[in-house]
Formats: structure tokens, C-alpha cells, sequence
């Protein structure tokens, strides 16, 4: 589904991204991981659209979009849950979620409204509260569910764990997997690498720009160089 071949990218004149390869099929969640500052969320606006290319190629189903601007990627079916959730906080929970579908023209959009509800009932519970009100974990599930009313073939979720207690992590990667479940495709990027790692099909590992490493997920955490560097520990619990 989605093909990123030498991918180079820039802050001014400070190339950030050097020759990134890597690869997405079709109904995958796969994972980067690496320390901060690795490019992990640049390559992920990089791929939205936010993120100028300075050289290389993105291509989703074939087709090369590196020249469409971030609202025609939505329209092709990329959406981004960024870091940090930012919703817009004054807004109610329903006006957010229905912010989602600010492209669609379609008649199903009130449907798709109650299948968010109906996935994330504590948002249904809330929908005429502000958002800025919710809770952290709250707020996460509100940012996926806005991105999901834009009826998304890809969809990249970038540190969604951030900022939340054990608990709502557990939650949060239960969603991301049920997500894969429902057929959709997942690229994610996450600091808590055991986690991510855990529900991947794939996983690469970026280190200052580069891809590092890849593999599947189980393998990657059965690494020693990546249990050491990422994981924090020598070996996984029995």
C-alpha cells in the first residue's frame, strides 16, 4: 500500500531524513521505533504531507503523491493522528470528531458519527463537552476517532501512548490492534517499543535519519542490539 523509496527530507538547509526505504502492506501495522530526535515523526509527515520531500519517492497504491498537498492525501485516504493528540480544545467532542470528515460530501457521515460512538463509548458519553475538558486518554481515543471519520485506507499514529498512565496504554494499543482487525492499515510511530513491537507485523528501527534495522515485530524484540538500545533490558519477560 505504501512504498517510500530514498526518501531525503530538510529543515532548512539540515538534511533529516537520508535515504529512507521502507514499506507498508496492506492490512499491516507496522512499527518505527528508535530513540527521539531518529526522524520517525518527520518521515510520518513526510509521507501526510506536512513535511516537505526534498528527494525520493512516496507512493501509496502505486501511485506517486509526493507532489500532492495534505488535504489531497486525505482525500486519497492517508490520515494522521499526530503527537500530542492536538484537538481542538474548545470545540465539543462531536464537533471535533465532525471536523474529521470536514472533505466528505457523502450522505453516511451521521452513520459514521454513531459507529465512533458505538466503538468509543466514553466519547459518546461526552460528545457535548469540550474537548480540552477530556482526559489524556480520552483525548487520544477522541484524535483516532476524528481520523477515522475521514474513512482512512492508511492511517499513521504517531506516539499515541504519550503522556498516559500503564492503564490507558494497555487501551490505546488494544484500539490500534482492534484497528488492524477491522481491515485497516497501520503505520506507527511509538517510544514505548515493547508495546509497539508486540502488536507489529513489521517493525524498522531508525537511528539519526536512517533506517537501521528491520524485521517482524517478534523478531525485532527478540534482538539483543534492539532489547538493549530500546527495550531497556537483557531479555523479555517469561
Amino acid at each position: 500500500m505504501l512504498a517510500i523509496d530514498n526518501l531525503t527530507s530538510r529543515y532548512g538547509r539540515i538534511e533529516v531524513l537520508h535515504g529512507v526505504s521502507c514499506e507498508v502492506e496492506q492490512g499491516e501495522i507496522v512499527t518505527l521505533v528508535g530513540s527521539n530526535g531518529a526522524g520517525k515523526s518527520t518521515l510520518l509527515r513526510a509521507v501526510s504531507g506536512v513535511q516537505p520531500v526534498a528527494s525520493g519517492t512516496i507512493r501509496l497504491d502505486g501511485q506517486t503523491i509526493n507532489t500532492l498537498s495534505a488535504h489531497a492525501r486525505v482525500a486519497r485516504g492517508i490520515a494522521q493522528v499526530p503527537e500530542g493528540r492536538q484537538v481542538f480544545s474548545p470545540l465539543s467532542v462531536q464537533d471535533n470528531l465532525r471536523l474529521g470528515a470536514y472533505r466528505r460530501r457523502d450522505a453516511e457521515v451521521a452513520s459514521d458519527l454513531d459507529k465512533i460512538y458505538a466503538t468509543f463509548p466514553a466519547l459518546a458519553d461526552k460528545r457535548g463537552i469540550a474537548a480540552g475538558s477530556l482526559s489524556g486518554g480520552q483525548q487520544q481515543i477522541l484524535a483516532i476517532g476524528r481520523a477515522l471519520m475521514t474513512r482512512p485506507k492508511l492511517l499513521l499514529l504517531d506516539e499515541p501512548s504519550m503522556g498516559l498512565a500503564p492503564l490507558l496504554v494497555d487501551q490505546i494499543f488494544g484500539i490500534i490492534a482492534d484497528l488492524k482487525k477491522s481491515g485497516l492499515t497501520v503505520l506507527l510511530v511509538e517510544q514505548n517499543a515493547y508495546a509497539a513491537l508486540a502488536i507489529a507485523d513489521r517493525g524498522y528501527v531508525m537511528e539519526t535519519g536512517r533506517i537501521i534495522m528491520s524485521g517482524s515485530g517478534a523478531s525485532l524484540l527478540d534482538d539483543e542490539r534492539v532489547r538493549l538500545t530500546y527495550l531497556g533490558v537483557e531479555s523479555l519477560p517469561a
